[in-house]
């Protein structure tokens, strides 16, 4: 099989979510050429999961059981996510997830790595936590060294209110902060 990434250039509105800070589309760069400038982060939704929108009533963040899991094709995606990244020797910094397990599952089979943390956490049932979740993120967008790129492994509904984008699973964007607004640099897709 072949691989390929499409790129594309970004700025897609997404109507579903309002949001007051809007990311700034860019021009289509190359995304292996971005992370290896540096000080951007990889918004990575993730991988093919089994059929469902959200998670079953009653699922909890602490028993993965109870939620919509990746499906073997999903778990395929995501080693095939780490190969492309290794084929071009970029290393990321960082992981982050989100804690719901079909992330953290994306995040360890595409980086071998993934910590947990909050800010990337789904607010698909709760839309009120939106603004704080989506400040944070362009906060520590702010503070990513100028060297390297990290990888944050999220929830569609996450990666729309910061971009705008609407991203297939397993397709990530990638962005960075300057004057203040959030800038969408490359969309990738692997596909085969």
């Amino acid at each position: 099989m072949k691989r390929r990434v499409v790129l594309a250039g970004l700025g897609l509105p997404w109507l579903g979510l309002p949001s007051v800070d809007r990311a700034e589309a860019a021009p289509a760069v190359d995304a292996a050429a971005a992370l290896r400038r540096g000080g951007v982060a990889v918004l990575l939704r993730h991988a093919a999961t089994e059929p469902g929108i959200g998670d079953p009533p009653g699922f909890r963040l602490d028993d993965c059981a109870t939620q919509r899991q990746l499906s073997e094709q999903g778990r395929a995606q995501s080693q095939r996510i780490g190969a492309w990244f290794s084929a071009r020797s970029l290393v990321p910094a960082e992981v982050r997830s989100s804690a719901w397990c079909r992330c953290l599952d994306t995040a360890t089979l595409a980086f071998g790595r993934g910590r947990a943390w909050a800010p990337l956490n789904s607010f698909f049932g709760d839309r009120s936590v939106e603004p704080g979740q989506s400040a944070e993120l362009r906060a520590a967008l702010g503070k990513l060294p100028a060297q390297g790129f990290e990888v944050w492994v999220t929830h569609q509904v996450n990666i729309s209110a910061l971009t705008g984008v609407s991203p297939g699973m397993g397709e990530a964007v990638v962005v960075r902060l300057s004057g203040g607004k959030v800038h969408n640099l490359a969309r990738i897709r692997f596909e085969d």
